[in-house]
């Protein structure tokens, strides 16, 4: 009986493996032997979570024509890996990716870290901040006390509470676009909403335009929906969308379903303009694509100047729904721990989303549904996302201090609001970078795990999610990691001191 789940393709893996080059070697540079660097790579990949664990790897001979390398070379790396714990072997089922005893199964999105591994490491994987507190007591508090006249009733309710379902309505409405509950179905996070379309609109094998670079978990979402994802590449810097590319994937590739993140960019940072949203629009109709609106990061501009001149909601280019479905939610606004999201679409499609849920989760918890109703309704939503932009504004400005203090030769530019920071690495490999900082005590998501098929393995993103003598730590253990990379340090770093802020 086979080990492995999955399989990984020659041309597949040797993609991945291309994307992972290194700047050139300085003068008196020793280059690993060309085993030695296949091993290592693969070995990467696996860490990373881009080649999954009991993944069938290619047969030597198949993986040898793609890299156009030797049988040899390939027979001596999937050795090297199988003493290292990383490969496993049998006659007759092939080779498949392990990972030694006691190390941790590696993550293939973005999932924070344990509490119990902060005193030594510091999380910049996980793009959320602590509850801006009081306002989640608060909430809570509030949803108790509306809590009774539900409890008398079954509690599920697949389209959401009908109070919040009102009030979700209510707040488009204030933002000039005319909507009805009707149009709403509240959710379990936007994670939640985004994965019910996509069962509903992009079956197995549908295409998926995507941009490229985009939210890592949501990309991951889809390709375990068995989606196949059409990169759109983003403009350099923070201008965000090339149309005519956008046109061009959608009337080539006619996608059924196109992703965005349009309101600050994850990973980014991004702001598309009203010419830009209204032309995306025009395109998806044209295409008869459904255009997904991530809207999680709509409400949190960090500089003043950004709010009176925030464009139009991508939804206010399609007011009925029939081209636009907008998923919103409280996780990166308030506080990940709430997890209540929301799509906005046409009633038929609501309904349909509504129908589906009965083979799902059939609702979202309705305590949670009244804690965010109870801040909607009493104005504490404002005011705890204003407590949000504060923390964020404050933590932006700390970190990027700090990364141009200790690695001057990062580039980035600093975005308008959101909560990440997209960084070229000094022609450093983002992988490596990321192996090496679990070494020097910073634990942060690499490049290639925001594109498509190894894309970005010289960028990181690096969160908003601390500030203070924290920032100025992480800039400093990246700093370490970065000199382990130049160095092609293999190997056990010293540990890193336990840092309480």
């Amino acid at each position: 009986m086979a080990q492995w789940t999955s399989a990984v393709g020659a041309a597949q893996l040797a993609r991945l493996l291309t994307s992972q080059q290194d700047r050139p070697a300085g003068p008196g540079t020793r280059r690993p032997p060309a085993y030695r660097a296949l091993a290592d790579g693969i070995r990467l990949l696996v860490l990373e979570g881009r080649v999954p664990v009991a993944a069938r790897l290619p047969a030597e001979r198949e993986l040898a024509l793609a890299l156009a390398v030797s049988r040899t070379t390939v027979a001596a790396a999937y050795e090297a890996l199988r003493g290292e714990g990383f490969l496993e072997s049998r006659r007759g089922a092939g080779s498949w990716t392990a990972v030694p005893a006691g190390n941790p199964i590696p993550a293939r999105g973005l999932e924070p870290l344990p509490p119990e591994a902060l005193g030594s490491m510091i999380d910049l994987g996980c793009a959320s901040l602590p509850a801006p507190e009081p306002w989640l007591t608060r909430a809570v508090q509030g949803a108790l006390e509306e809590l009774p006249p539900y409890a008398h009733t079954h509690g599920d309710y697949p389209a959401g509470l009908p109070a919040l379902r009102s009030m979700i309505a209510e707040r488009y409405t204030a933002r000039g676009i005319p909507t009805m509950p009707e149009q709403i179905m509240v959710t379990t996070g936007a994670m939640g909403a985004i994965d019910a379309i996509c069962h509903l609109f992009g079956g197995r094998g549908e295409r998926i335009a995507v941009e490229s670079p985009s939210y890592a978990n949501i990309l991951q979402l889809m390709r375990e929906a068995g989606a196949r994802l059409v990169p759109v590449a983003m403009a350099e810097g923070l201008s965000g969308w090339d149309m005519d590319r956008w046109r061009q994937v959608l009337r080539e590739a006619a996608p059924r379903i196109a992703y965005v993140v349009a309101d600050f960019h994850n990973p980014t940072g991004a702001l598309a303009d009203e010419d830009q949203r209204r032309r995306l629009v025009d395109a998806a109709r044209s295409a008869g694509t459904v255009l997904v609106a991530d809207e999680t990061m709509s409400e949190l501009w960090l500089d003043e100047d950004v709010r009176d001149g925030m464009p139009r909601p991508v939804c206010g280019f399609d007011p009925a729904g029939s081209t636009v479905i907008t998923v919103g939610s409280a996780s990166k606004a308030f506080w990940a721990g709430m997890r209540i999201g929301w799509v906005r679409a046409a009633p038929d499609v609501i309904r349909s989303l509504v129908a589906a849920r009965a083979y799902a989760d059939l609702g979202t918890p309705v305590l949670e549904q009244l804690a965010v109703n109870w801040l909607f309704s009493t104005g504490g939503w404002e005011q705890a996302v204003e407590l949000r932009r504060a923390q964020a504004r404050e933590n932006r400005d700390a970190l990027v201090a700090a990364v141009r203090r200790e690695l001057p030769d990062w580039e980035f530019e600093v975005p308008r609001g959101g909560l990440t920071l997209w960084v070229r690495a000094g022609g450093l490999s983002g992988s490596r970078l990321a192996e090496a900082g679990e070494r020097t005590g910073v634990r942060v998501p690499s490049g290639p795990r925001f594109g498509v098929d190894g894309a970005f393995e010289g960028y990181l993103r690096l969160p908003f999610t601390v500030g203070g003598a924290v920032a100025d730590e992480a800039a400093s253990r990246l700093a370490a990691a970065a000199r382990l990379v130049e160095a092609g340090a293999t190997g056990a770093a010293e540990s890193p001191r336990t840092f309480v802020a």
